[in-house]
């Protein structure tokens, strides 16, 4: 199922999703490197990390419900983007108090400001590992046909106007074709061989 919302031919969310975790993954190691340290640098540096991050968050998510809301009702792919969805709505909510609790001294953030990151962190991991779920074990935001030589996205061909014409006369689709290669052994009668 090919995503809604594509710039230069691939999809927005998973391009924007990288800045938010990226920014919000690093300003956690660096509280945890001031827990150690006792090097108040890394709080502020942190802080300004987290601001960024939420704003990073804010418009992948947007591109995020444009892809989910085109997933067709009563599949498993719908229900798994609700939790993907739904989740990095609490890791993106654990953030934002995280930053308001450290307003009022960027230097020193009380306790509650670290622990709302680092529960963030985790969380996060789980929503990501729903989002690899999403692409790689469920097609969303992967094109129709789809295939090891499909042509560029820049091209503006479809991107299965790279198989071959013996494959196309034999009715085989992408997946076929992908099942095949997985498989040498694909439609072989073992016993014989």
């Amino acid at each position: 199922m090919e995503s809604k919302v594509k710039f230069a031919g691939h999809p927005v969310h998973p391009m924007l999703i990288v800045f938010p975790l990226g920014l919000l993954a690093t300003a956690v190691i660096f509280d945890i490197i001031y827990l150690v340290s006792d090097n108040s640098q890394w709080t502020v540096v942190a802080y300004y990390m987290v601001g960024a991050g939420i704003i990073g968050g804010l418009a992948a998510a947007v591109f995020g419900w444009l892809d989910w809301i085109a997933i067709p009702s009563g599949t498993r792919a719908r229900r798994i983007g609700l939790w993907h969805g739904a989740g990095n709505v609490v890791v993106l909510a654990l953030f934002i108090l995280s930053w308001v609790l450290r307003r009022g001294n960027p230097e020193i953030p009380p306790t509650g400001a670290i622990v709302a990151g680092l529960a963030g962190v985790v969380i996060a991991l789980a929503t990501a590992w729903l989002g690899g779920e999403l692409v790689d074990r469920l097609g969303v935001g992967v094109d129709d046909g789809a295939h090891l030589d499909s042509p560029s996205s820049l091209s503006e061909l479809p991107a299965g106007a790279g198989l071959g014409a013996a494959s196309r006369a034999a009715g085989a689709t992408p997946s076929d074709r992908r099942a095949s290669a997985a498989t040498p052994y694909a439609g072989v009668d073992r016993r014989t061989h």
